[in-house]
Formats: structure tokens, C-alpha cells, sequence
């Protein structure tokens, strides 16, 4: 059951470490290489390319339909492609898929979870996944809930019982109770409050300031243009274009307008 100490009495080493200098020199954390995924007759990824280092923040943006799920599936190890590779921190998602699967956290679109089980109950059965020794689970749980407004008390209740708010903020504690190297969120920001939404940009981005790696797929393309270091627009099966805002803040405000050239010229760049 979930304890009576304060939030204040652990340090948590989540939102540690340092700022890489030159990330394009550091090992990849994401490579995406040539992938392709049909459904059936339908192919909808016709050959995805990108690469995301540590300490960066990166979007992953298209319209309904055109793979970006299916991108976040594969990339997962959630579902078979049909050619192409995959590595998370150097391990491939098909050959060392145990390896790989350790290195991530991932936040789905719908808040999946063990309803049977208590909030309490299911962040302890996903940090000994993960191996994470008590020390560390308690020190994580507890600034996680405090970060996220999300009421200890609540732990001791069925998941059942809880709001759409609610199961998504103990699926985004659980992403990170292992203290991953890279974070992917696919519309992280649904069905949470306008209070949430602006915590969670604030952790994204300092969770990619100290080293780490966040990728996310939105719909809501000023919370990415406001966050995000890199941007991928995807359309036709591809990335179209991508989009550094690191190196020219200015496309922030361009973003909007960026995208829908993508999609009313129907080509990619």
C-alpha cells in the first residue's frame, strides 16, 4: 500500500543528468531506417527514415491515417513491419527486443491498464518489470503524483473506478517509474486538464534538457511547435519534411502553415 511519507522527503533521479553539447556526435537513441508496413493491399509506411539523438525533444506529426500509430507500433515492438529497422539505444527492436523494450516508456493514446488492479498495484507491478528497486519506485511515485496532481489517496482505489484524467496520469507515472531513456508519448495531452497539459510540457521538455530522449506524436501542433526541437511532418507513407526549430526558432510560428503545404501539395520534400 501506498506510504505516509512526504513527497519532499525523497530525491527522485528522474529529471538528472546533463545537457549533451553536440548531440549529432552521440550514438543515436531512435534510428528508423526504410520502414514499410501494409495492411493487407493498403501499404501505409512506404519507407520511414529518421533518427532522434539523446537530449532531444521530437515530434512526430501527420493527418488521421497516414501511419503515425503504426509508426509508434513498430517502433514499440507492438506490431510486426514488413521490412526495414528499428533501434532503441543501439538494440533492435526485432533481434534484442527485451533489451530494447527496457530502454523506453511509452504513454499510448488511450490509457491502457490492469483495472482490476489498484493504482498502487499497478506501478508496483510495472517497476519489478522493470527491476526497479524499492528505494527508487517510492522516490518515483511520489514526485510523479506530485508533478501530475494526481491524489495518492487515489492509489488505494480500483483503477476501475478511476476518470479518463486520471488513468492517463497513472499511465504517464508508470511510463516513467523506471527512469527510461526514452520517453514516447502518442497524444499524451487527451483527456487531461488544461493544468496537466502545461506540467506535462514542462516535464517533456526537461526530461530531453537532461539527457534523455522524448518523442510524441499530437494533434496539437502549437503545444509542439512551443516544445519540440525537431518536428516530422509524415505524408504518403514517408516524412515529408522535417523541421528544426532548435536551430530556427522562427518556424515555431510557421509550423501551422508548414504543415498544411505539406498536405495541399501532396508531394514531400
Amino acid at each position: 500500500m501506498p506510504d505516509n511519507q512526504s513527497n519532499s522527503d525523497y530525491l527522485s533521479p528522474l529529471f538528472e543528468g546533463t545537457v549533451p553539447s553536440n548531440q549529432e556526435e552521440l550514438e543515436p537513441s531512435i534510428v528508423v531506417k526504410d520502414l514499410h508496413k501494409s495492411y493487407g493491399d493498403k501499404k501505409v509506411l512506404q519507407g520511414i527514415n529518421f533518427t532522434v539523438y539523446p537530449g532531444e525533444l521530437f515530434g512526430f506529426i501527420g493527418k488521421n491515417g497516414v501511419g503515425k500509430s503504426t509508426t509508434i507500433d513498430c517502433i514499440i515492438g507492438a506490431k510486426r513491419f514488413d521490412s526495414g529497422e528499428i533501434s532503441i539505444m543501439g538494440y533492435d527492436i526485432k533481434r534484442e527486443d527485451v533489451y530494447a523494450k527496457t530502454m523506453f516508456g511509452y504513454v499510448a493514446s488511450e490509457p491502457t491498464c490492469y483495472e482490476m488492479m489498484t493504482g498502487y498495484e499497478y506501478l508496483e507491478f510495472i517497476a519489478s518489470i522493470y527491476h526497479v528497486s524499492e528505494g527508487n519506485f517510492k522516490a518515483n511515485y511520489h514526485y510523479l503524483c506530485k508533478r501530475l496532481d494526481f491524489d495518492e489517496a487515489e492509489l488505494s482505489n480500483y483503477i476501475s473506478e478511476y476518470s479518463h484524467g486520471m488513468k492517463q496520469k497513472l499511465c504517464l507515472v508508470a511510463s516513467l517509474i523506471h527512469n527510461p531513456e526514452v520517453w514516447i508519448l502518442d497524444e499524451p495531452t487527451v483527456g487531461l486538464d488544461y493544468t496537466t497539459q502545461e506540467e506535462l510540457k514542462k516535464m517533456m521538455r526537461e526530461y530531453a534538457d537532461h539527457g534523455r530522449t522524448v518523442f510524441v506524436t499530437s494533434h496539437n501542433i502549437d503545444l509542439l511547435a512551443k516544445t519540440c526541437d525537431r518536428v516530422a511532418i509524415v505524408n504518403n507513407g514517408v516524412v515529408a519534411t522535417f523541421v528544426d526549430l532548435k536551430r530556427n526558432p522562427n518556424q515555431a510560428i510557421q509550423l501551422p502553415r508548414i504543415f498544411v503545404d505539406v498536405y495541399e501539395s501532396g508531394g514531400n520534400e
